[in-house]
């Protein structure tokens, strides 16, 4: 089992920025890739990123390309999502998620065993 904890959600104005935690505990963390999801009100969970389980690929949605940055440090046994040039539409709920499947870029959530709680995030106009 791998026990997940996001933080770092918030209120912020379009154009500023967050940077999202997800602390891991239980299981080895580098034998994990990662990836952070959202879900709006009313919609389906979306990908929005994944990195592999050293750190050395990242994929994105290409929603969030060349906004959102996602790392990774093993030593701490956290993922992180820094979020620049936010805007309306990125407010959702963030989860983030640890896969056991080679195919966790896929951007399907399906790919995924363990999710954490989720942080709000809400960007204002």
């Amino acid at each position: 089992q791998v026990q997940l904890v996001e933080s770092g959600g918030g209120l912020v104005q379009a154009g500023g920025s967050l940077r999202l935690s997800c602390a891991a505990s239980g299981r080895t963390f580098s034998n994990y890739p990662m990836g952070w999801f959202r879900q709006a009100p009313g919609k389906e969970r979306e990908f929005v990123a994944a990195i592999s389980w050293a750190g050395g690929r990242t994929y994105y949605a290409d929603s969030v390309k060349g906004r959102f940055t996602i790392s990774r440090d093993n030593a701490k046994n956290t993922v992180y999502l820094q979020m620049n040039s936010l805007k309306p539409e990125d407010t959702a709920v963030y989860y983030c998620a640890a896969s056991q499947s080679l195919d966790y870029a896929s951007g399907s959530s399906s790919k995924y065993t363990y999710w954490g709680q989720g942080t709000r995030v809400s960007v204002s106009s």
